[in-house]
C-alpha cells in the first residue's frame, strides 16, 4: 500500500496539472469551452476554473469531460492520477487470466475468418496474434521484420517487407499513413508519432506501382491492398473490429484487422488454398 501511494505521488509531480491536461484535450478536439461546457453540462465558468487550477476537479467530474472528449482509457487514467486520484481503468496483459474470454473471442474470430488473412494488433501496431491466412503475406520479408515484436505498419511499408509486392503502393501507403495520422490526433500517442515520422521517410521500393490495377475497378470506394504473389495480383480490402465498451485499457487498445477480397478473382484463389 505505502509503495503504491509513492508511486502515484511520484507519478503525479511528473505530470502537467489536470487542468493544463483537459484544456490540451479540448483544443486537440478543436472545441471551445462554451462548447465543452454545455456537453458536460456545466458553467463556462467552472470548466474555465478547472482549465487554470484555480478549482479541483472530482473524481466524477474528469471521467465526465473525458467521456465527452473521448479521451482514450489509458489518458482517463493519466487525467486521474495527475489530480491525485487512483486510476479507474486496469491494464492486465492478454494472457491475464481476467482476459481468458475476451481472448478467447480474438483467437476465434481469426480463426472464423480463414481462408482470408486477420491479425490482431494493440495500440502500437504490435501484431499479437494472426492466423495461418497470414503466412503468404510473409514471403520474402526481411527475418530481421519478423522478429518480436512485429509491427503490422513496418511490416507492411519497409522496403525490406511487403512493400515491393504492393502493386498500388502509392495508394495504399497514402491510406496507412492517413489513417495512423488520425490515430495520433485521437490518442496524442508519441510513440506513433515516432513511427508516423519513420513509416514517411521509407523510399518507394522500385517498380512498386507496376502491377497496380485502375481505381476505378473498385468503384472509388475502398481503398484495396493489392499483393503481388506467384498466382498473380490478389486484391483485399480490410475492415476493424474493436471491443465494445471496455473497461480495461488493454481490451480498449486491441483491434483486430480483417481482410476480404476485393474481387471475385481474389476470393477464388483464396479457396483454393
Amino acid at each position: 500500500m505505502v509503495r503504491g501511494l509513492r508511486y502515484r505521488r511520484v507519478m503525479t509531480a511528473s505530470m502537467q496539472p489536470v487542468g493544463s491536461l483537459l484544456r490540451e484535450w479540448r483544443q486537440r478536439r478543436r472545441l471551445s469551452q462554451l462548447d465543452l461546457a454545455c456537453d458536460a453540462e456545466i458553467s463556462t465558468r467552472h470548466l474555465s476554473f478547472l482549465e487554470t487550477g484555480r478549482s479541483q476537479p472530482s473524481r466524477e467530474m474528469i471521467l465526465n469531460l473525458a467521456e465527452r472528449l473521448e479521451i482514450p482509457l489509458r489518458e482517463r487514467n493519466t487525467l486521474l492520477l495527475a489530480a491525485g486520484y487512483a486510476p479507474t481503468f486496469s491494464e492486465r496483459q492478454l494472457g491475464d487470466p481476467a482476459l481468458r474470454a475476451a481472448r478467447r473471442a480474438v483467437d476465434l474470430v481469426l480463426a472464423g475468418h480463414e481462408p482470408y488473412p486477420a491479425l490482431a494488433v494493440d495500440r502500437h501496431w504490435t501484431m499479437v496474434a494472426s492466423n495461418q491466412a497470414m503466412t503468404p503475406f510473409l514471403t520474402g520479408v526481411d527475418a530481421a521484420l519478423l522478429q518480436p515484436p512485429v509491427n503490422a505498419l513496418r511490416l507492411g511499408l519497409h522496403p525490406a517487407g511487403i512493400a515491393p509486392r504492393i502493386g498500388n503502393f502509392a495508394e495504399w501507403r497514402s491510406h496507412i499513413l492517413a489513417r495512423l495520422s488520425r490515430q495520433i490526433h485521437l490518442t496524442a500517442d508519441p510513440i506513433l508519432t515516432a513511427l508516423m515520422k519513420e513509416l514517411a521517410a521509407y523510399p518507394v521500393p522500385p517498380g512498386a506501382a507496376s502491377h497496380a490495377r485502375p481505381s476505378a475497378d473498385y468503384g472509388d470506394v475502398i481503398v484495396p491492398l493489392q499483393l503481388i504473389t506467384e498466382n498473380g495480383c490478389l486484391s483485399l480490402f480490410s475492415t476493424t473490429t474493436i471491443f465494445g465498451t471496455p473497461m480495461d485499457v488493454t481490451l480498449s487498445e486491441l483491434a483486430i484487422e480483417s481482410f476480404f477480397p476485393a474481387d471475385e478473382a481474389t476470393a477464388a484463389a483464396f479457396q483454393k488454398r
